[in-house]
């Protein structure tokens, strides 16, 4: 049995659950996120307690290593509703800097012509400095996958560091030639 799948979910109580078969619909103050379940694991919402619980639908392998992943997906919904979720990156590099356009991200960060990257629906972005974005969603996987790709743009190269990462990336730097050649 898995030790994460068998623990209930704690819903606070400012959040509205609703279970539809597979589809489990989460509202709380910061938003509303809606996920439909694979039909190994079976999801249980106790209004009294205020809990939600996965069980399994068979042994098979597949269903006890899903066990635990949809209760995780469960928490995370639980917790994006409530407090939210953001990623933070920073551009480092002369010249380098971004900017919100509309709904697009309009990043500059050393080629010909900047790069305009749409922002996803249910994603927001802010740039507070032009060197900061910040990216802010009750969903935690949109935000994670959003940030991936504005980080794949220009990633840390290892000589100067120049390139976009996460905040608290450590980034590890190289000595160049002149370092094997000091003799």
């Amino acid at each position: 049995m898995s030790r994460i799948g068998k623990k209930p979910v704690a819903v606070p109580e400012k959040v509205k659950v609703s279970v539809a078969g597979a589809t489990v619909t989460i509202e709380g103050p910061k938003g509303k996120i809606s996920r439909e379940f694979r039909s190994e694991v079976a999801l249980k919402y106790s209004d009294s307690d205020r809990t939600i619980r996965v069980e399994r639908t068979s042994e098979e392998p597949f269903a006890r290593a899903y066990h635990g992943t949809s209760r995780a997906h469960l928490a995370n919904m639980v917790r994006g509703v409530v407090q939210g979720f953001e990623r933070s990156l920073s551009i480092v590099g002369v010249g380098y800097n971004a900017k919100v356009q509309g709904k697009k991200l309009v990043l500059a960060v050393g080629f010909s012509n900047a790069v305009e990257m749409p922002i996803p629906e249910g994603v927001t972005v802010e740039v507070p400095q032009p060197t900061l974005i910040v990216v802010k969603s009750v969903d935690k996987q949109k935000v994670g996958e959003f940030a991936a790709r504005v980080r794949k743009v220009r990633p840390p190269e290892p000589y100067k560091g120049k390139g976009i990462r996460y905040q608290d990336e450590k980034v590890v730097k190289k000595a160049g030639k002149a370092f094997g050649s000091a003799e």
